[in-house]
């Protein structure tokens, strides 16, 4: 891995950008401490994460909190109107 301040990077990115399209990371530092590196684009695409969709991830809802749900859902008390003579839920 090759090693690089910010300010070198400033002045020389197109050569960096071609070490790592080559496969080699760049490693920015400023003051001497890491805060940044340059990958190629295929190694981004390795290492981020898939997107779910909102099906799965309703899906996984569920199987994470299959205790508290059952087969019905969420729970919903009864719901009484002013007319006490009318219930949306019959008992």
């Amino acid at each position: 891995m090759c090693t690089a301040s910010i300010f070198e990077a400033r002045n020389n990115l197109s050569e960096y950008v071609k070490m790592a399209e080559k496969g080699e990371p760049v490693e920015l530092t400023r003051y001497n401490k890491p805060v940044a590196v340059i990958i190629s684009y295929e190694e981004y695409e390795e290492t981020k994460p898939e997107k779910s969709s909102l099906l799965e991830t309703l899906q996984k809802i569920k199987e994470e909190y299959a205790d508290v749900l059952d087969d019905e859902g969420i729970p919903l008390p009864p719901k009484v109107y002013l007319d006490p003579n009318r219930k949306i839920f019959e008992d």
